[in-house]
Order: structure tokens, then C-alpha cells, then sequence
């Protein structure tokens, strides 16, 4: 038997696969799960209030930004333009639902601006419906909101407790 062979034969170790993704660079594990997830947790607040909403997002290349779109009569769309501190929880829980262990999440937080209609708003909107191809008549929609969110920081989580931060830019 083998390191390899033993270490996947235990229930509660990492396989070979899971510990060279545990190698990878964090930037390309955060890479990962944003190109993975369509979905996202959009966690933002309102007199000391707590709210999440599920998001269909997508990220810029660099990993600076993050975009999705809302309607503008709703209680999200008031909580964004009140307090532009947000979160977004991304997760792989849909693909590892039956080992917690190999659950890995990336929260980026930073800062929400809607993004007005012009270039801006044409490049923002072709990312996301680039991604999320259905929902393009709703992004350019009147009643809707674009958001950009420049983010200023990763926080992302494996093996449920391993906690590991990066900026974006940052040579790490």
C-alpha cells in the first residue's frame, strides 16, 4: 500500500487529489470557485440587520470585481445604495454535499456601486449575461440595477476551519 492509497482509504483524510489542490496557489483556488458557482450569498446590513440574498454573479479577470444585478423596488437594492460594506459567500457545497471536509467557501468583501448606463454599464452587463445568458433581458431592464462590487479582500475557507486571506494585486 501506498502514502497515496492509505491517506484515500481513510474517511476523514484528503485524498491525493484533494492535497494537490491544497498546493495550489490561493488566488487560483479563489479562481476556482468563482468560475464554478454561478451563485452567491450577497450579505449586506441595515440598522445593525443582517440580510443575505442569493446572487447570480460573475468576477472579472483579475478577480477585482464582482457584478450581479437587481431589481430596483427591492429591499436588497435600498440596502446597497444605504451602506455600500457587502459580502458575497461563495461555496462548492453542491458538488462535495457528502464530506464536509472537502467544502471549500471564499467570502470577498468590499464595496457596492451601481453602475450607471454607458460603456461602464455595456462592459459590467456583457460579463454577467456573458455568464448567465437568460438573464440578459432582466439585466437591461429599466426596473433593474447593475452592481459593481470592487472587492478589497478574500477570505477562503477549507477542510472547515483552514482560513486563508488575499487581496487582490497582491503578488500572493
Amino acid at each position: 500500500m501506498t502514502v497515496a492509497d492509505d491517506i484515500s482509504s481513510s474517511p476523514d483524510a484528503l485524498g491525493p487529489r484533494d492535497l494537490r489542490d491544497q498546493e495550489r496557489p490561493i488566488r487560483e483556488r479563489i479562481r476556482g470557485l468563482l468560475v464554478e458557482q454561478p451563485y452567491a450569498v450577497l450579505c449586506t446590513q441595515s440598522q445593525s440587520q443582517p440580510y443575505g440574498s442569493l446572487v447570480a454573479f460573475a468576477a472579472s479577470e483579475d478577480l477585482k470585481t464582482l457584478i450581479f444585478s437587481t431589481p430596483v423596488t427591492t429591499r436588497k437594492y435600498r440596502l446597497l445604495t444605504e451602506c455600500e460594506h457587502v459580502a458575497l459567500l461563495i461555496d462548492s457545497r453542491s458538488g462535495s454535499s457528502e464530506d464536509m471536509m472537502r467544502i471549500e467557501a471564499v467570502t470577498a468583501t468590499g464595496h457596492a456601486q451601481v453602475v450607471a448606463p454607458g460603456t461602464e454599464f455595456d462592459r459590467w452587463a456583457g460579463l454577467l449575461t456573458a455568464r448567465h445568458p437568460h438573464l440578459a433581458p432582466f439585466v437591461k431592464a429599466e426596473s433593474s440595477a447593475l452592481i459593481r462590487v470592487d472587492v478589497v479582500r478574500y477570505s477562503h475557507v477549507c477542510r472547515f476551519q483552514e482560513v486563508r486571506q488575499w487581496v487582490p494585486g497582491s503578488d500572493s
